[in-house]
């Protein structure tokens, strides 16, 4: 091997990073792109906390788990989404409607909603998902944020998927 040749390990690892990226630019992923969330406004909500039986129920509806692999695709776009404070056991939560503006089928969509509070603190991060959405449909979504509805002043929201 010369002096100044790159070596067999490097040769594979470049190779398979850049057939990656290319694959991925056919899927419509855009590598390294991060999610470009938008601004949502709580408003004056008054509204109690839950219940500890609402709590309860609330818990096994939310959802904090984020899914790996999903990344901002061009295809899929927020409407709609606006803070509403549900009666019973949903209590806050943000809602709206997702549309596939593409002709392609979307194995899965991911909203993500991240709530702050009155400093600007981020509290948490919830989200809906869906699976294959078809092209030119559209979803709607809800969000079931667990804190209280006075100790929330702003969020922000984003949807990501995944191609089919």
């Amino acid at each position: 091997m010369a002096p100044n040749s790159p070596s067999r390990r490097t040769v594979l690892t470049v190779g398979g990073t850049v057939t990656a990226a290319i694959l991925a630019g056919c899927n419509g992923i855009d590598i390294g792109d991060e999610p470009d969330y938008e601004a949502g406004d709580v408003g004056d909500i008054d509204g109690e906390e839950r219940t500890a039986e609402e709590m309860i129920a609330a818990e096994s509806v939310a959802k904090q788990e984020i899914t790996e692999g999903v990344t901002p695709l061009e295809g899929i776009t927020i409407v709609d989404h606006e803070f509403v404070l549900e009666d019973g056991y949903l209590g806050s939560t943000v809602q709206g409607t997702v549309e596939n503006i593409g002709n392609d089928r979307i194995e899965l969509v991911e909203v993500r909603v991240r709530v702050y509070d009155e400093n600007g603190t981020q509290i948490d991060r919830y989200l809906d998902t869906t699976g294959d959405l078809s092209g030119g449909s559209e979803w709607e979504f809800q969000v079931v944020i667990l804190e209280p509805p006075a100790d929330i002043a702003d969020y922000d929201i984003v949807v990501l998927g995944t191609p089919a």
